[in-house]
């Protein structure tokens, strides 16, 4: 900060200038109260905690590419949903296990939370030997006499004082930086405006832009839309997992309705028809959704019962009925065309008919009386799923 803006800090107070500062003060003052010895201490440790954190944080980094891939392998050949009513603890259980073994982004940030934390404790249990070994670097090997004790400790603080202006420097810059991190990351967040308006940030950020702004620049928006869209695939599950329990009625149905099938695409292209045929759109429901903000929850045995629904409901009885007949299927949420040149929320299904990544192909019995959208060539152009 400028000398001729230490008044301005006095009457227009500026937050980030006055933590900073206080920092300092405060860090000046500990170093006085310690000593040279105490205040070296102090920063040896300081030092070596930054240091700490960023080499766990890269050997996390590291460990969590390794692991991400092997873990989800491991999960996918061990985590079998059963086929019957779970209680809310297993159905908490199933959705955390089937989301980590299906969502890249949660996947690598619990394991990447595991192995740093466990990665600090391993730093943590070396720290006791580091203080012994500064302590003995510190610690005088011989008494002074009364007569220079004065003198020493006076010497002694003004040293401290020194020691812990520094280290409150090195605090201040780590406020600063991670300041830096959040407006950089969160570009639209709390606070961040008043944040950007600080000179002590403004001159920072100068500084730290060449080194950290090329990667940090445009990561905020689409992280934070990533996590978001992700957020809504975890709590999406939860229908999946309750949806596993397969009523003996519907069950039924699903066979009869496939009997005749000879590939997994048949039995997929019957149960699309029977959906698209049978189960009209409830726009009452959608009416008092959009209207008046009225949800009504619906299983899939109720839509079975009462042959309505809305696409959610349509696609979650879709997916019952399909893991029936024996199919690996999926609900899927984003966005559909409305007709009106716009598009609204909107679910529908995809089905696996063979191996591989393009082994999978969407359909959406909602839309089965307007056209074929059984796997049409344009699905794309009308349906955006969540990323």
């Amino acid at each position: 900060m400028p000398m001729t803006s230490w008044d301005q800090l006095f009457r227009e107070p500026e937050p980030i200038a006055i933590i900073v500062l206080l920092l300092l003060i405060g860090s000046l003052i500990q170093g006085m109260r310690r000593g040279a010895s105490g205040s070296a201490r102090r920063l040896f440790f300081f030092v070596w905690e930054g240091l700490a954190v960023i080499v766990c944080l890269v050997l996390a980094a590291q460990l969590t590419n390794t692991l991400s891939p092997a873990v989800a392998k491991w999960l996918t050949s061990k985590v079998k949903v059963p086929l019957h009513d779970l209680s809310g603890v297993e159905q908490a259980w199933y959705t955390l296990l089937t989301s980590l073994r299906d969502f890249a982004l949660l996947r690598y940030g619990v394991l990447f939370l595991l192995g740093y934390f466990l990665l600090r404790a391993l730093a943590a249990s070396i720290e006791p030997l580091l203080e012994k070994a500064v302590e003995g670097v510190l610690r005088s090997g011989k008494e002074e006499p009364m007569a220079h004790l004065q003198g020493r400790r006076s010497a002694s603080r003004a040293i401290g004082a020194l020691i812990g202006a520094a280290h409150g420097a090195g605090r201040s810059f780590v406020f600063v930086v991670l300041l830096f991190v959040y407006v950089s990351l969160v570009p639209n967040g709390w606070y961040v405006d008043k944040i950007s308006e600080s000179t002590v940030y403004t001159k920072a950020a100068s500084w730290l832009s060449p080194v950290a702004g090329d990667v940090l620049a445009g990561q905020g928006p689409v992280l934070a839309q990533a996590v978001e869209a992700q957020f809504k695939q975890i709590l999406q599950r939860k229908y999946e997992i309750i949806d596993y329990a397969i009523p003996a009625e519907i069950e039924k149905a699903a066979l009869y309705v496939t009997k005749d099938a000879q590939t997994n695409e048949d039995k997929a292209r019957k149960l699309y028809d029977f959906l698209g045929t049978r189960i009209a759109y409830d726009w009452d429901k959608a009416r008092n959704y959009e209207e008046q903000g009225i949800w009504k929850e619906q299983t899939p045995p109720e839509t079975f019962d009462t042959r309505k629904g809305v696409c959610i409901d349509i696609a979650r009885l879709y997916a019952v009925m399909a893991r029936s007949a024996g199919l690996e299927v999926r609900v899927v949420t984003g966005m559909g065309a409305n007709g009106k040149g716009g598009f609204g929320p909107h679910a529908w299904n995809e089905v696996r008919i063979s191996e591989g990544d393009n082994g999978w192909i969407p359909l959406d019995a909602t839309w089965a009386n307007t056209g074929n959208w059984f796997n049409p060539p344009a699905f794309d152009d009308t349906h955006i799923r969540d990323a």
